[in-house]
């Protein structure tokens, strides 16, 4: 087991780049939903100690896309529909609840700031075809959204929300690509932007139950 004056000495950089490369394995499909990942062939494929491997699988299980099976490792996360399905529903709540308290949005300087950053970096990774950037940049974008309200309870509940959610969200971004064209998913979040920028509640929460968060995902409860 690995204490926690190891973990604490443990170079940042070399656990960020484990991290890193899971997080982008689990979100692209390189590991599935149930898989094994094993630590000693994490170990030898990254060139590392198993230290950094087992602090970036605990941060993952943070996260919500690692699980941690007593005296069996580490696994995949397994969601069934019902907890999908939750999940977005929650986040749907969350997000209307942070546009009804925030909007209209003050006048002075430019409040959607963060918003548009997140959707810029968005552009610039899949343009770059960098999935793993534009996963992360999505996040932020449905962050910077709650964050409007102003209310750092509402954005402490959200944020481990949107952490389970990120396999669902990013698999119906590439499956959407797969049907339609590349940068519909990139529209998507524009056409949200646009019903922000009208500063109507009413238009907002409109774009927000269009926004097709989940149109290409197999949700149907059997």
């Amino acid at each position: 087991m690995t204490s926690s004056a190891e973990v604490a000495v443990l170079p940042p950089s070399l656990v960020e780049m484990v991290t890193r490369h899971v997080r982008a394995e689990v979100l692209s499909g390189g590991f599935e939903p149930g898989e094994r990942v094993g630590e000693e062939a994490l170990c030898a494929r990254l060139g590392t100690s198993r230290a950094p491997v087992r602090e970036a699988l605990r941060l993952l299980a943070q996260e919500g896309l690692i699980e941690h099976l007593p005296r069996r490792g580490f696994r995949v996360a397994v969601w069934s529909a019902t907890d999908i399905l939750q999940l977005f529903e929650l986040r749907r709540v969350l997000e209307r609840h942070a546009m009804e308290s925030a909007f209209p949005l003050a006048e002075q300087g430019d409040p959607l700031r963060e918003v548009r950053a997140a959707l810029e970096d968005m552009r610039a990774a899949d343009a770059a075809g960098d999935l793993f950037e534009r996963d992360n940049a999505h996040r932020r974008f449905h962050g910077a959204i709650v964050a409007l309200a102003g209310n750092r309870q509402l954005d402490l509940a959200y944020a481990p929300i949107l952490l389970k959610l990120q396999l669902p969200m990013a698999r119906n971004m590439r499956r959407e690509e797969r049907v339609t064209a590349r940068r519909n998913g990139i529209r998507r979040h524009e056409d949200l932007l646009a019903a922000l920028e009208t500063n109507d509640t009413a238009v907002a929460c409109a774009a927000l139950r269009q926004h097709g968060e989940r149109a290409y995902l197999d949700l149907e409860i059997r």
